[in-house]
Order: structure tokens, then sequence, then C-alpha cells
């Protein structure tokens, strides 16, 4: 792509916004050399910056605005294969705002001649008082690129002929009213484009919010789910204890009366059994201790499995209590993943987020962490994979790159017009 900057026919320019202000300003020629790789902004290093290519007339006065997107990576360096025709793009847009030499005509994400660069457009902010359209006419107006202001010739002096009566000519009348039509036009144009661009607001923030709701419903289910049969498996240990205990119950309780009958033997023995109802008394006493130690070991086994029982009862309990007191404190972390952008980590997903955080990422575009790995390699080298006809290669031809996940389909997205569909 290249940018014209022509001295006959009006002028150029690429602005970067930040907000709703001009944060830098360049000649076409000048975009053109971040383009080709020549020189990078490391203040934007690795980040995804609105811009708005402007053109401009020999007045100085906004003809025509594109609301694009464009990436700089790493190193400061324009997204090399960044290909969306702007000047094609603003010769085909719908009538916009006046910014003082008529409707200019506009090209953004709600008026878009062509829906193929749709997704890398962007909707200006049309509140009144403070708008980008203010910002960039502003900008234009200052003149920091020192544009050469060129003399137009003007019609304001030029007499008007009245009839006899002292009344305005009729064609005259007739042009007024025209002009009145024009002005009432032009501000419903722009109210209606307000409400397009705000519909288009609203449906980006209303899908973002439900797409967040369902994944933090469907972790919170997961996770209460998982608290579940954690307690059921300790109601189940502790069951399983308190048969065992039982049984060991019986078995002292056994040994007991077994020993009850030997001391009444010995209290009147048998003669020649005394020794031997002795021997059998020191065994009966080690069998009873042991036992008595077995008991008390599983009675200290049981109590720590009730008390495991009872924290996790009130973990379940306290857990919506918890998470209440980090919202409040406004405790949270953010990651960043291409194709989802920033993400803010709950707390309750940290362990499943630092496990695999690619498949968290591709969970937050809706896609499988295979497809979502798949766009990623295409993301960050878009080139043709359709295969070379030697084994294992591909044929490497660069292809525009997709900035969306769930846009990006395998087959098409990935093929050159050489292997594309016929």
């Amino acid at each position: 792509m290249a940018l014209a900057d022509p001295s006959d026919n009006g002028y150029a320019a690429v602005f970067l916004m930040d907000g709703i202000n001009v944060a830098r300003q360049m000649r076409a020629t000048e975009f053109d050399a971040f383009l080709d790789g020549y020189v990078g902004l490391s203040d934007l290093a690795d980040t995804d910056v609105r811009a708005v290519f402007v053109q401009i007339g020999d007045d100085l006065l906004v003809r025509g605005l594109v609301f694009f997107r464009i990436y700089f990576d790493e190193e400061g360096r324009a997204d090399s294969h960044w290909n969306i025709p702007v000047e094609t793009l603003v010769r085909q847009g719908s009538a916009g705002p006046d910014m003082g030499a008529g409707p200019i005509r506009l090209v953004c994400r709600s008026l878009c001649p062509d829906k193929r660069f749709r997704p890398e457009l962007w909707d200006p902010d049309m509140t009144p008082g403070s708008n980008h359209f203010q910002s960039i006419r502003k900008a234009v107006a200052a003149n920091h690129l020192k544009y050469q202001r060129k003399s137009v010739a003007s019609n304001d002096h030029i007499p008007v002929l009245r009839t006899e009566l002292g009344k305005p000519d009729a064609e005259i009348a007739a042009r007024e009213a025209a002009a009145q039509r024009n002005r009432l036009a032009h501000i419903i144009r722009e109210q209606r484009l307000r409400i397009k661009t705000l519909q288009s607001a609203h449906q980006d923030s209303l899908a973002t919010v439900q797409r967040e709701h369902r994944l933090e419903r469907r972790a919170w289910q997961e996770e209460q789910s998982e608290l579940e049969r954690q307690l059921e498996h300790s109601r189940l240990e502790a069951n399983k204890l308190r048969k065992r205990l039982e049984r060991r119950d019986l078995q002292v309780t056994e040994l007991r009366r077994q020993l009850e009958e030997i001391q009444a033997l010995i209290a009147e023995p048998p003669t020649g059994l005394e020794e031997a109802a002795q021997a059998e008394v020191v065994l009966l006493h080690e069998q009873l201790d042991r036992k008595q130690r077995e008991l008390d070991n599983q009675v200290r086994i049981n109590r720590q499995l009730e008390a495991a029982l009872q924290k996790a009862q009130q973990d379940v309990t306290d857990e919506g209590s918890l998470i209440q007191q980090l919202q409040a404190q406004k405790v949270f972390l953010v990651g960043y993943h291409p194709g989802v952008g920033h993400l803010t980590l709950p707390f309750n997903q940290l362990q499943r987020y630092f496990s695999n955080p690619v498949a968290y990422a591709a969970e937050k575009c809706g896609l499988s962490e295979p497809d979502y790995r798949y766009w990623l390699d295409h993301y960050e080298n878009p080139v043709c994979r359709a295969p070379d006809g030697v084994e294992g290669a591909v044929c490497g031809r660069p292809v525009m790159r997709i900035g969306q996940p769930p846009q990006f389909e395998p087959g098409t997205h990935d093929r050159c017009e050489a292997h594309g569909e016929p």
C-alpha cells in the first residue's frame, strides 16, 4: 500500500489517537516509511493503535476520514502485513459530518463499504462537545505538519440583486431554502451516524459482558461441583472410619469379657493350671494394650477427619464472602493474549490460568485450545500453509492476517490466491 501526498489535489496524513485526542501526526509518506520497516516507535511497542487516515483539501479543510487499527510489534515497528486500502475506501465512503467544507467522506466500522475490512476499523466517539471529529479538525487547523494553504476563490462579497420592492430574488430565496434543507439533512445524517456507532459499541460491550458472564458462571459451577465432590468424599471416608471404630469397640469389649473370665478362673484356679493361667493373663493384657493403642489412634484419625469435614463445609459456606471481600478491595491481576487483549484474572481462576494460559485464553475466545493455537501460529506468522509438493514443506507466501480468532477459518484465511478455493 502506498499513500499519496499530492500537492495538486490536496494532502493526506495519518493521525494516531489516544482516547479522543490526537497523540501523533505524520504525513502519508512518513507513514509509508513505518510500513516499510525503516523506522519504529518504541513507545508503541506491542500495542494495537487506533489511527485515522485524513484526506485534506488545498484549503486545509478535512475532506475524508478512515478510522482504522494497526498493530506495532515488540520492537515498535508497524505490522508489515497491514494492507487496508484506505485511499480506495475513503473514495467510497458515506456522507459524514460537515468539518468546514461540506459533508466529509467517512469510513468506520459502522460505515464500511467493504465488509472484509470491517474488523480492522473502529467507530469514532460522537459525544457532543468532545469527540474525535472536533479533535481532528483542531489538529488540521493547527497545521503542525506545515502544509501549504492554497488560495481559493471566494464569492462571499458578490452583490445580491434585489427586486424593485427590495425583496430577495426568487432564485436566491430558493438557494437559501435548499441550503437550509441541506443543513437539516446534514444534522439528520450526523444523528443517524451517532446512533449507528452507539449501537455498535453497545452490541460489542454487551457481547463482551455476556461472554465474560458465561465463562465466570461456568468457572463458578465447576468450582462448586469440585467442592461438593470433595465434601461427599470426606463424608464417605468419615462413615468408613466410624464403622471401623465400631468394630474395634466390639473387639475390645470381647477381649475384656475374655479377660474377666480368665480372672475369674484365676481366683479359683484348678490344680496345676495356675502358671498357665498367669501366662494367659499376661498375654491377654498385652493384646488389650495393643488394641487400646489402635483404638486411640483411630479416635485421633477420626477427629482429624471430622475437623477436615467441618472445614470443607465452612469453605463452601464462606467462599462467596471471601470473593466479595477481595472484590470490595478491588484486587485483580491482568494478563494479555493476542486475539483476547487484556484479561482481568479473578483469584479463583489463578491456578487454572497458570496451569495452562493458552487454554485459558482460548476459552475466553470461545474456541478450543487446538483451534486457538492454530490461529496463534497464523497470527504470529501469516503465511500460506498449503502443501508445496515437498514432504513437510508449505507454500509460505504472505497472506492477510486475521486479527480476531473467531473470524479465522483454517483452509481459507491461511491460503494464498494460488492455493485458495477456485
